[in-house]
């Protein structure tokens, strides 16, 4: 912390700066732009930043040191120089068989994650053979409709060795239950089950959409989760509460943190209130951000989280577990910042979007394929993405020393005002009943809508650049070799399913779906009945339809 008089005479200097020598050069030749703001135009970029913009900072109250509270400048005390973070590629082809095929070859090329995508009938537990699900399956990511499809997916992957994230939510628990059947088949005991289910329905009545159940209901299957994951699989993530998307919908990153947040206190009460003990289920809470292009603003972003959530916890939950206030998380480059022209570019903005990541501290890393503005992407993308993560990791430095940008004056300067601002929004929020409220009175929805049109002008007015789009563009594109989904894939997953549902215990079916449909009229915890029914082969609609007939279904403004 500087002494006043210090800080003063500083500010002097800096002023006489800025009439002199630099006010000089700007009245003679001008700058790029009139006013500099940061990627979302959340706060204005001065030229120069000095310790006077960080009056106030004490080291060991505002940053502390690696695996200390408030954990600024990372969860752990070794960081990447003890272990690297988690190299985790998104990936789900059309059938369970591609979807092996493709987890082996990144295990080969290096990868030491899975992370699955599922098709749109699963994340909205429709089966392959629904109405709704015609022209869909298979298409954004692995059809998954019965434990027979995980055997395909898992086979020759043993889970004992390899960690897994999964993109779900609405039907998370099913999925979730899923692989705590694989592991069971395999012989792996279920505490040595490691990976996430991202579960946050949160962020798909913010942003996404793919939602089934009413939020209160929803809740309760997430605390469901909570209670059986803290006592069966406590090497399992129970969520993975999602920025992610919040910023890939239009929001600053001052709100991509306030409403992530936002979402993980509602979940922390809300399994309080079921009667769990924070420090029971708490260090199992894992987070999920976007990395943009703005590399100061987001690493700066990252660390004010991890600083907020320790005080969260702490403050409003009374945590006294370290773990519990430590946010872990997975950090995936921004898939909205791809483009369609020029792909070629997108593999810099993914390198500079992973830099982001490391500089701030994340867990595990996906980075995009440059052609996944357009369809899946291919081997060839996927081998540059990982190895622009291996390069990263290996040959830049950037994982040598721990949390490298400490003590810059516009880090902090950013990491401060990136805090300050989330906790107006989270009192914000409060003052609105939290963020389950928040979100049903299209409040929260309406604050990213209004920056992603601000957004979406500036770049049509020309006042924000997108390389190849609105400017630097060319006349002809080359030819692109995409991943196409065969469309006889969807009739092959349908005779599959057949089949299953034919060689199945029908009546041991029945049994579980009853024995799932009386624990979610009462209060008891649904998950283990799931993992019954996923185990004699029910499928994924039919324990959903399950839970609608008892739940209901969610529509907005009802």
């Amino acid at each position: 912390m500087y002494d006043p008089d210090e800080l003063d005479a500083i500010r002097e200097a800096k002023a006489s700066w800025e009439d002199g020598t630099y006010g000089e050069t700007v009245d003679r030749f001008g700058e790029r732009k009139e006013t500099f703001t940061t990627d979302t135009g959340g706060q204005e970029v001065d030229p120069l930043y000095t310790p006077a913009d960080v009056p106030g900072h004490d080291y060991r109250e505002d940053l502390g040191n690696p695996g200390e509270e408030p954990y600024t400048r990372g969860v752990y005390s070794t960081m990447h120089r003890g272990r690297l973070w988690t190299m985790r590629q998104y990936a789900g082809m059309g059938t369970a068989a591609e979807t092996n095929e493709r987890f082996n070859y990144l295990i080969d090329q290096g990868s030491s994650g899975l992370s699955m995508a599922f098709d749109l009938p699963t994340q909205m537990g429709y089966d392959s053979d629904a109405a709704m699900a015609e022209g869909e399956v298979g298409r954004s990511g692995v059809a998954i409709d019965t434990l027979d499809d995980f055997e395909t997916v898992f086979d020759g992957i043993p889970l004992d060795e390899v960690s897994t994230s999964m993109t779900i939510n609405a039907p998370a628990g099913v999925l979730l239950a899923m692989y705590v059947a694989m592991g069971d088949k395999q012989g792996v005991p279920r505490e040595q089950l490691r990976g996430t289910i991202q579960n946050d329905i949160m962020k798909e009545y913010i942003a996404r959409n793919l939602y089934i159940y009413p939020p209160e209901h929803s809740m309760r299957l997430i605390t469901d989760i909570f209670e059986f994951c803290a006592s069966e699989t406590p090497s399992f993530n129970t969520i993975s509460i999602s920025g992610y998307h919040i910023r890939e919908a239009g929001s600053t990153a001052a709100q991509e943190v306030a409403f992530t947040l936002g979402n993980g206190i509602e979940y922390v009460q809300a399994a309080i209130d079921a009667g769990l003990d924070v420090d029971d289920f708490a260090p199992q809470l894992s987070f999920f951000f976007n990395a943009h292009n703005n590399i100061f603003e987001e690493a700066a972003k990252f660390r004010a989280a991890r600083r907020m959530w320790a005080q969260i916890m702490e403050d409003r939950f009374g945590a006294e577990n370290p773990k519990s206030k430590q946010l872990k998380f997975h950090t995936q480059t921004g898939g909205s910042t791809l483009t369609a022209q020029q792909i070629e570019n997108n593999v810099v903005r993914v390198a500079y979007q992973a830099l982001a990541a490391v500089l701030g501290g994340t867990q595990s890393l996906h980075t995009n394929g440059k052609d996944e503005a357009l369809a899946l992407p291919t081997e060839q993308s996927v081998r540059t993405a990982l190895r622009t993560q291996q390069i990263l990791a290996h040959e830049s430095g950037a994982a040598d020393t721990i949390d490298p940008l400490a003590g810059s004056y516009y880090v902090e300067s950013l990491t401060d005002g990136i805090e300050e601002d989330a906790f107006e929004l989270l009192e914000e929020v409060d003052r609105r009943g939290g963020m389950l409220e928040a979100v049903k009175s299209q409040w929260v929805q309406r604050q990213i809508q209004d920056v992603a049109f601000d957004r979406q002008e500036e770049i049509e007015e020309g006042d924000r650049i997108i390389v190849g789009v609105n400017e630097y563009e060319v006349d002809e594109e080359p030819e692109m070799d995409l991943e196409e989904v065969d469309p006889e894939q969807e009739q092959n997953q349908r005779d599959r399913l057949q089949e299953v549902k034919a060689d199945r215990d029908g009546d041991a079916v029945d049994d579980a779906l009853s024995s799932l449909r009386e624990a979610a009229r009462g209060s008891e915890n649904v998950m283990p009945h799931i993992v019954d029914a996923v185990k004699a082969y029910a499928t994924v609609q039919e324990i959903s339809d399950v839970l609608r007939e008892e739940f209901g279904e969610y529509k907005p403004g009802r």
